[in-house]
């Protein structure tokens, strides 16, 4: 009977906290990968692979971000040692108040993925904290 009533009390206590679970799709920035951004169209060709060349990177969140000098890294995975490796790293400057931004190739830099292979991306702060990333593979 004991075994009974500890089920029961169990079961309740388990249902209870999961009602109390609010699960959010987007509470932190979300980074992903598109072919280009047009304004008009917005996002074009989204995925998580592409062939070699040039990509954009966009950043999503709920709230305004509150940065102003980003970077975007590329670290790019080893094989032979097993670990990703510093690749690459483009400055960027944003306006504070932005939930959604698209990073892409300038003037100033030639964020270009040369290479096959995986690839962690970072948006990272003025202090080269990480606000948010992605792993994206590339292919010939």
């Amino acid at each position: 009977m004991k075994k009974i009533q500890l089920f029961l009390l169990l079961s309740f206590l388990f249902a209870l906290v999961a009602m109390n679970t609010t699960v959010l799709a987007q509470s932190e920035p979300v980074m992903y990968f598109c072919e280009r951004y047009d304004d008009d169209d917005g996002e074009i060709g989204v995925s998580d692979r592409f062939t070699t060349g040039y990509l954009t990177v966009m950043v999503k969140c709920d709230y305004a971000l509150r940065l102003e000098d980003v970077s975007i890294q590329f670290d790019q995975y080893n094989e032979r040692k097993e670990r990703f490796e510093y690749y690459k790293k483009f400055d960027y400057t944003v306006d504070r108040d932005m939930d959604y931004i698209f990073f892409e190739r300038n003037d100033e830099s030639d964020m270009k993925f040369e290479e096959p292979g995986f690839y962690r991306v970072f948006l990272l702060d003025d202090d080269d904290e990480t606000v948010a990333s992605a792993v994206i593979e590339i292919i010939r």
